[in-house]
């Protein structure tokens, strides 16, 4: 058995993970166990810098707030603003403060400098304007959809006008309340206000989509696409929102998936503009469906990814994390039986491994899921193996490591 698993490992490089797909991937998806902890960041960066330049990815896609990253795409594309700007501003669930991130960043922009714009880089965030606390208000999108529309096309074409959004929105903190998580109640989603908000947001997109011919036209691709992103961000708070003030047992299971749903419309649209790496939580990115214990019990959803392959197909692939150790976190040296421990024993430090070729070295014995005492990693489920492109492993994550 030792012999078939080394026999599935191999050096964590881009050759590596290209000899585990039939063929280039729109969206190649690597995944991470934990978040916080810079090796892995480290390692993502130099997989993707390779995957730029030996595959011919222009995209690179985190889970961070796709309306703040579109600064930090126009920082790598053209220099608009500094590192230190868009580090402070343009990173949601406070991943700005990475020194990963920030060297991702400055590598992008590097590699941009003196390039054509057909050839520079790109960056998305691909997750939507929400945190475990709560949730952005619709103002930013909606009233950037409006004005973008408002400046193109003919007034009566237009459902209502600015000053109709704006008193209909009201103030931001009504909708950025974070006791509206723990208390339906407290939530705004299911008010007149936010029912008229939802038709109306639903009519902007759709005057979008029927204008596009002229729109496009007039402005560029680039500026029709951050439109739809502006109508999709939009329509997906304001749907968020609603199911916040949901006072149903369901009401958890809708939110984790509609933001998953919020991801993967956006990885599809990523998807469309041309080839693109992405990184987030392996429960965001698996082909099967996730699970996570949340406060009002155990939820269970689809993942973006999920959502995301079965469009695509194998134009979507998926490479998972798994992680030996993470003592400072309590997370000690894994049991031999799990998957992780099997993979301990390996003389590397880390590895890819070709994660279905595994499924069937093990065969009909199933390794154990490994158990955390660490809420904060959640470790590979052996069951996946066969449903992931590749696993990378990393032995060790050293101490003092966290963002």
């Amino acid at each position: 058995m030792a012999t078939d698993i080394k026999d599935t490992a191999h050096a964590v490089e881009a050759a590596a993970v290209m000899r585990l797909l039939p063929a280039r991937p729109r969206l190649l998806a690597l995944g991470e166990p934990t978040h916080g902890e810079d090796t892995l960041l480290d390692l993502r960066n130099e997989l993707f810098e390779q995957l730029v330049e030996q595959e011919g990815y222009r995209t690179i896609a985190i889970e961070s707030d796709c309306m703040t990253g579109l600064a930090v795409d126009e920082y790598v594309a053209s220099g608009t603003g500094t590192l230190d700007e868009v580090m402070e501003s343009g990173f949601s669930h406070g991943w700005g403060t990475s020194a990963a991130n920030r060297e991702l960043v400055r590598w992008m922009r590097a590699y941009n400098d003196g390039r054509p714009a057909s050839e520079r880089l790109r960056f998305a965030g691909f997750d939507g304007p929400l945190e475990i606390t709560g949730a952005a208000s619709p103002r930013q999108a909606l009233t950037a959809l409006h004005a973008y529309l408002a400046a193109r096309v003919d007034a009566h074409l237009l459902p209502c006008t600015a000053e109709a959004l704006d008193r209909l929105l009201g103030p931001d903190d009504r909708w950025t309340d974070p006791a509206a998580m723990m208390d339906p109640a407290q939530s705004v989603g299911q008010s007149a206000e936010a029912g008229e908000l939802r038709l109306l947001a639903d009519d902007l997109v759709a005057l979008l989509d029927t204008q596009m011919p002229h729109l496009i036209t007039a402005t560029s691709r680039d500026d029709w696409d951050r439109a739809r992103l502006y109508g999709r961000t939009a329509t997906g708070l304001l749907r968020y929102h609603h199911w916040m003030a949901d006072t149903s047992q369901a009401r958890m299971t809708r939110l984790v998936s509609l933001r998953d749903q919020m991801m993967a419309h956006n990885l599809l649209a990523l998807a469309e503009r041309g080839p693109a790496l992405v990184h987030a939580h392996n429960s965001h990115l698996q082909r099967v469906k996730s699970t996570m214990q949340m406060w009002e019990g155990p939820v269970e959803w689809w993942s973006a990814g999920a959502l995301v392959s079965a469009q695509l197909g194998e134009a979507y692939a998926f490479v998972a994390t798994a992680l030996g150790t993470i003592r400072h976190q309590g997370v000690d040296t894994p049991p031999p039986d799990t998957v992780e421990g099997l993979l301990y024993a390996l003389p590397e430090d880390r590895c890819v491994i070709d994660a279905p070729r595994l499924a069937t070295a093990l065969g009909e014995t199933r390794p154990p899921l490994r158990v955390s005492p660490w809420f904060g990693y959640a470790p590979f489920d052996p069951g996946h193996l066969a449903h992931s492109d590749g696993l990378v492993f990393v032995k060790d994550v050293p101490t003092g490591d966290c963002v």
